[in-house]
């Protein structure tokens, strides 16, 4: 007969998650007239597909988020703002009704006379946009990403790229103009590298910076392109979170580990959505189905190299005991006898607690070598 079809789907979802984490889905909300024959927004996946009545500086923005990194992104969306919308609103109650990964305002750099703007005014700007991206994914569970500029906002949501005066052979970058670049490259980064010391061919110089200058804008959650005296590259790729807390250390400063953090969600929350909430009883047996399946998906992105597997168990599911006394408890349950099992096989009504552990694998980034002589 097989292993039931939920834990089939989940190891499924967890073999082919490098192959999904490859590309991503880039939006980009600009200001232009709607073209009459398309509808908004605009799903792109080559350069053929961008309309030609866009103004040059869009159609440049979709170009450059389409370049990629190893792999271009699976797709780009345009999200076409009227030209006098004085805020993103209409672009942002769209997108919380669709999937993405990563999101740019390329104008958000210019100011109401097509100019560039202050910095301040940029970062106030900027400033706003992030408080909806945390939004999503705090208070509405949707784990998605923006590429801001010159936007210090502490997380791991918001990658706040920090480098202006990005010289190329057809014109020079501001960080506002350059971030669909970034959020292209981000998108098109294998989940099992990251983005740090990725190489941008097409870019000839960068400000100079030494190494102190580096290393503190970095440790303030700056993302920086840097000149290694060959070529022009990505330094380490973080996001803009720095005040670390308990459970929310350094791994979550880094763009390739909150990346496989929001592939595992979104899988374990899909899945169960589509296979499993509403089409079991909420018993011991089918609660236990569910945590095979989700270790069966861990087993997967162990052996795709995303989760460390040097230690046996150390990814897995499993029912959340303190959680579940905590309900029983509110129930009018009295628990003071019963032992672990019985507790784990009480009658929860429609409530699953579970809790889980995952070791993301980081990449090669810092290498120590001594040589004695």
């Amino acid at each position: 007969m097989g292993e039931p079809s939920i834990e089939i789907i989940f190891k499924q979802a967890g073999i082919t998650a490098t192959k999904r984490g490859k590309r991503g889905v880039v939006v980009l909300i600009l200001k232009d007239t709607m073209p009459s024959s398309y509808s908004n927004p605009i799903k792109m996946e080559t350069i053929d597909e961008i309309p030609e009545t866009l103004s040059a500086f869009n159609k440049e923005q979709i170009k450059l988020a389409m370049i990629g990194y190893q792999n271009p992104p699976k797709q780009v969306i345009a999200y076409i703002e009227k030209v006098d919308s004085a805020d993103y609103s209409e672009a942002q109650s769209y997108l919380e009704t669709i999937k993405w990964d990563y999101v740019v305002i390329p104008g958000i750099g210019l100011a109401a006379d097509g100019k560039a703007d202050t910095e301040a005014n940029i970062t106030s700007r900027a400033t706003d946009f992030a408080t909806w991206i945390k939004q999503l994914r705090s208070t509405k569970d949707i784990k998605v990403k923006a590429v801001l500029p010159h936007c210090p906002a502490d997380n791991e949501g918001i990658i706040n790229f920090s480098t202006d005066d990005i010289k190329t052979a057809s014109k020079t970058y501001t960080a506002a103009e350059y971030c669909s670049r970034i959020a292209g490259m981000l998108a098109g980064t294998p989940l099992t590298i990251s983005a740090t010391f990725a190489p941008l061919a097409e870019v000839i110089d960068v400000p100079h910076l030494k190494k102190e200058e580096r290393d503190e804008a970095i440790d303030a959650g700056k993302l920086i392109l840097v000149n290694d005296g060959t070529k022009v590259k990505i330094d380490r790729a973080v996001n803009s979170f720095v005040t670390t807390i308990e459970n929310r250390g350094d791994d979550f400063k880094k763009i390739k580990i909150v990346d496989i953090m929001d592939l595992i969600h979104g899988d374990i929350k899909a899945t169960a959505e589509d296979n499993y909430i509403g089409k079991y009883p909420n018993d011991y047996d089918h609660k236990c189905l569910l945590i095979a399946a989700i270790n069966g998906y861990f087993e997967g992105l162990e052996l795709d190299g995303l989760l460390d597997s040097s230690i046996d168990g150390q990814n897995k599911a499993e029912i959340d005991l303190d959680a579940q006394k905590v309900y029983l408890k509110s129930q009018g349950t009295d628990i003071s006898a019963l032992k672990d099992r019985e507790l784990k096989e009480s009658n929860t009504g429609s409530q699953v607690f579970l809790r889980g552990q995952a070791v993301i694998l980081d990449a090669i980034e810092d290498i120590k070598f001594q040589i004695y002589i």
